[in-house]
């Protein structure tokens, strides 16, 4: 029996096989959720003139020394500024102009007053046109309510690094930098299939002996989380032209990865790696990972290909493990998995020597420390005990058994509020 394959050593072999696709553009509307592809730099400073911040009067500050409400000093009106307008006045000693929020400061003006702080009513009558005076009970400082040039970023600055992942106030960003379209990382086009003739599809009354069909879906689904563009095909039946059939229909759709569940093992039924062999290249098909062993990669005609196990724990962890590091790496970015975090145990735990990965809630204990305890069965087809958990505690290879209070690395599978 040959050595398992260490689990780095494999995820080496599979990242130098794969080359990242070109990045791509997309319009800003459907940017939410991409990666950027490239640094973005501000080519204007934004804001681009210095405006005020609330509705109110663009004043001289030095105008304004000493006043308050019993002693208010009363200026000149001499300009209306609505939000868009430049104005063409600059302001003298003792005036003031009307001004609205984001339009721009006058000339000779230095800081803007609420309309609160003067004796004006006109924000409670629509349109009501400027006074010819104000009175203003308020002294001010020079800046005061005035968003000055630049002040979110200066033309020639870096405003968006890339690979950021692009939220709402990226797409805000993007939008002041009038980005129409935005330079983005492509997503990996996926094809998953699986194969057995116990399977039914999802919709279907399983016949005796006979189960719903789980792991497509369910992989499916991770491929959507981690950025890639999934396609599912219909079960293939448990014989060497029907998985054969199956392979060179996900060929057809031009995918940029393969993903195959079951298939991998060494069970008389299983043909998945059998066609790999006819149809590409195997390059490996057992690692030493628990769960999760049998797993195939591999090349079909130019298109990397995964067989994962046919146990649901077996198929996730292994997605987790391999396929997640290669999808990021596809898209072009960092394969290097940033979800690990470091928990103690709570139980003495036990291992068979592959590195382990075990399903476990985690929680915070009184010295703020991460706990982690294993969520019942470990049986790589308990699905539910991998829905019920916050992530993977890791045991690594040749460690037969850990005592309780080990603190042991735990790779998060979903968010973990108290680390917030």
């Amino acid at each position: 029996m040959p050595e398992l394959l260490n689990v780095d050593r494999a995820l080496d072999l599979i990242l130098a096989k794969l080359t990242p696709l070109a990045p791509t553009r997309t319009t800003l509307m459907t940017a939410y959720g991409r990666y950027l592809a490239q640094d973005i730099l501000a080519h204007e400073d934004q804001p681009p003139f210095a405006c005020s911040s609330v509705d109110g009067y663009a004043v001289r500050a030095a105008d304004l020394q000493g006043a308050q409400r019993d002693a208010p000093v009363t200026l000149e009106v001499v300009d209306d500024i609505p939000a868009g307008k430049v104005s063409r006045v600059t302001l003298g000693e003792g005036t003031a102009a009307r001004i609205m929020t984001g339009a721009p400061l006058p000339s000779g003006a230095d800081a803007v007053v609420m309309v609160e702080d003067t004796d004006s009513t006109w924000r409670a009558t629509p349109n009501a046109p400027a006074p010819a005076q104000v009175s203003v009970y308020v002294t001010t400082t020079p800046g005061a309510n005035v968003r000055p040039v630049g002040e979110s970023f200066r033309s020639g600055q870096q405003v968006l690094a890339a690979q950021t992942r692009i939220g709402a106030p990226q797409i805000g960003v993007l939008a002041a930098l009038g980005y129409a379209d935005v330079p983005v990382l492509s997503k990996p086009r996926v094809t998953i299939f699986t194969s057995g003739d116990e399977l039914v599809e999802v919709g279907a009354t399983p016949p005796a002996g006979s189960i719903r069909e789980s792991n497509t879906p369910m992989l499916a689904a991770l491929v959507q989380r981690d950025g890639g563009l999934p396609t599912r095909l219909p079960i293939a039946r448990d014989s060497f032209e029907s998985v054969r059939q199956t392979l060179l229909d996900a060929l057809a759709s031009e995918p940029d990865l393969i993903v195959g569940v079951a298939g991998a093992s060494v069970g008389t039924g299983d043909y998945t790696r059998a066609v790999l062999q006819e149809l590409g290249e195997v390059d490996f098909w057992r690692i030493n990972l628990r769960p999760g062993k049998p797993l195939a990669f591999g090349m079909v005609r130019g298109v990397p290909f995964f067989g994962l196990p046919g146990n649901p724990v077996s198929s996730y962890v292994t997605y987790e493990v391999l396929v997640r590091p290669a999808l990021r790496h596809l898209a072009g970015l960092p394969a290097a998995d940033d979800r690990l975090v470091t928990a103690f145990t709570t139980e003495r735990l036990t291992s068979d020597g592959r590195r382990t990965y075990l399903r476990v809630t985690l929680h915070r204990d009184a010295h703020n420390r991460l706990i982690a305890t294993t969520t019942g069965t470990q049986s790589s087809g308990a699905l539910l005990s991998l829905a019920l958990a916050h992530g993977l505690l890791i045991i690594p290879e040749d460690v037969r058994s850990v005592e309780a209070g080990t603190p042991l690395t735990v790779k998060l599978l979903q968010p973990f509020e108290p680390m917030v």
